[in-house]
């Protein structure tokens, strides 16, 4: 019987199909009690040919245990082709297919070949209540022709994972799944599906949730709408605004079920600038219409009077639903310089009403903050410094496509200790928030045209590919994650880690234990997966150490 070439490696590499070096052989690490943890198994046929073959996962930890393969997407746009859009730190700066979505496996098949590798990510969740100590996890793989097994262990330590105190969002784009799954807009189906992406959201550490009141005015062509969303059912009689909250009501609560916690207002004015008023539809004397949009200028004073209703109906909803102090509220995507006249206006609109929640919004100038007009600052992380030498108490943070020169990011030709560096960078500089566009952003470039995210993953050639989305459209309504998803949860779960270690002692502790500490910055840090892994490692003996100690 022929054998199956069989690797395991750490969930920190990409594997291409046709890569012939393989990655560090990775057996052992542990994880925390309700800690998602993950590697991956490559498998290639020897001989020649492919054949089918059948897997087996055993476990004492049962259940916990799922596979999926890795399966590939195109990419155009690896990376902004100019020399100062991005650095040497890439696996490839061409086009090509990228390992990325985690394609479940139900009828526990694959197929191996002689050709390419065939890779599974092995994901599980630890069981809250898991006794401590070491698990074997065996993987079979068994055909006609050929056979192949291995063993991973984890090792579970005797300590929780605590929740996560980060406030994380990735704004989720209800118009494309509507869109993308061909159901009217709040139809029974469309809530079904909106749970089910809010759900594996939650799940992957999403705790804020995009709240479209109003149809977001975000990457929308100028003059241009997108598909309505808004939230809000609203008549219009002569000056005064009626507002049915029956469908708000009905977002609240099931993201609430879903497991998010906070909730951001969409934006009240158009991107980059604050110029113009998002697309507002109102019944007007028994017809539906627009009745704001790129044609009325932000300083409007009917739309000033709406915003006064408007904003007075939304702050008491969510007051009377416990929840008025986890609602934030934008003014405009991405100001630059140019729109600080602009923008300074259009705060100065609302800022009596917003009910004293906090305004934030993604911008990359201090002087938004210096100002006055932000006070919680959603910074682009190449652009983060100015505002760490400020000593900004509530700083957020953010990256997209053009965070590509040093930085890390979730880009698919990036390697992926790019992405789960941010855990680290995080929790050193304090930050407290951490933004993100593209949940399920399946547009081109200023929402001009609808895209397949199977074949395109860059925005129709606008963005670096990933950029715009990290979850992929599964034809039951649910979502499939992507591998960038996942390391990016597993940045979220660093920090919780570090979080944890310093409550059982305290941060010099942390400094000490995260090797490189006091020379990381968010464009300076390790170009290894070893640092991360053995970075945890080392973080969670300290826990297990320290939870032994106080439970003897």
């Amino acid at each position: 019987m022929e054998n199956i070439k069989i690797r395991q490696v750490s969930s920190l590499e990409k594997v291409f199909p046709s890569k012939r070096e393989m990655p560090e052989e990775y057996c052992r690490a542990s994880a925390l009690r309700g800690e998602e943890f993950a590697y991956q198994i490559v498998l290639r046929k020897e001989g020649w040919g492919k054949e089918e073959v059948r897997f087996s996962v055993s476990s004492p930890l049962g259940d916990a245990v799922q596979v999926f393969q890795v399966k590939t997407v195109p990419c155009e746009l690896a990376a902004y082709p100019e020399e100062d859009a991005h650095d040497e730190d890439y696996l490839t700066l061409d086009s090509g297919l990228f390992p990325d979505v985690l394609s479940p496996l139900p009828e526990n098949t694959l197929e191996v070949n002689s050709a390419l590798n065939t890779t599974v990510w092995v994901n599980l969740i630890v069981p809250e209540d898991c006794p401590a100590g070491e698990y074997p996890i065996r993987f079979t793989a068994e055909g006609e022709e050929s056979r192949a097994d291995c063993t991973f262990t984890l090792t579970v330590i005797p300590a929780k994972l605590p929740e996560q105190k980060l406030l994380f969002t990735q704004w989720f784009h209800v118009d494309c799944l509507a869109e993308q799954y061909h159901v009217p807009v709040y139809s029974e189906r469309h809530w079904e599906i909106i749970g089910a992406y809010l759900r594996e959201a939650a799940k992957e550490g999403m705790n804020m949730v995009l709240t479209p009141v109003l149809t977001p005015p975000l990457d929308t062509a100028i003059g241009t709408e997108r598909l309505c969303v808004q939230l809000l059912e609203i008549e219009k009689q002569g000056d005064s605004y009626r507002f049915d909250l029956t469908r708000l009501r009905r977002f609240v609560e099931l993201a609430l079920e879903c497991g998010i916690t906070h909730f951001e207002i969409n934006h009240l004015f158009t991107q980059w600038g604050a110029k113009c008023t998002p697309a507002v539809y109102a019944t007007v004397e028994g017809k539906k219409k627009r009745i704001f949009g790129w044609d009325v200028a932000a300083d409007s004073p009917e739309y000033m009077a709406f915003l006064r209703q408007m904003l007075s109906a939304v702050n008491e909803f969510f007051r009377s639903m416990g929840l008025g102090d986890r609602l934030f509220f934008h003014v405009s995507d991405e100001p630059g310089k140019g729109a600080l006249e602009h923008y300074s206006q259009a705060k100065a609109m609302i800022r009596e009403l917003v009910g004293g929640c906090p305004v934030i919004d993604a911008l990359s100038d201090p002087e938004f903050y210096d100002r006055g007009l932000v006070q919680q600052p959603v910074a682009a992380t190449n652009h983060i410094e100015p505002f760490l030498e400020r000593q900004v108490p509530e700083l957020w943070a953010y990256y997209c496509c053009v965070q590509g020169v040093k930085v890390g990011n979730r880009f698919l030709a990036m390697p992926s200790y790019r992405n789960r560096i941010l855990g680290v960078q995080l929790y050193k500089y304090r930050i407290k928030g951490f933004l993100h566009w593209g949940y399920n952003f399946w547009h081109s470039q200023e929402s001009k045209s609808r895209i397949d995210p199977f074949r395109v993953t860059d925005g129709g050639g606008a963005f670096p590919g990933g950029d715009p989305f990290s979850v992929y459209p599964g034809e039951d309504g649910t979502p499939l994650s992507s591998l960038r998803l996942k390391i990016f949860h597993h940045a979220l779960q660093d920090l919780r880690a570090l979080e944890l270690l310093e409550s059982l002692t305290d941060r010099e502790t942390v400094e000490n234990t995260v090797k490189e500490f006091e020379t990381v910055t968010f464009s300076e840090y390790p170009r290894n997966s070893r640092y991360l892994l053995e970075t945890r490692e080392a973080v969670n003996r300290k826990i297990g150490e320290k939870t032994a100690l106080l439970s003897s």
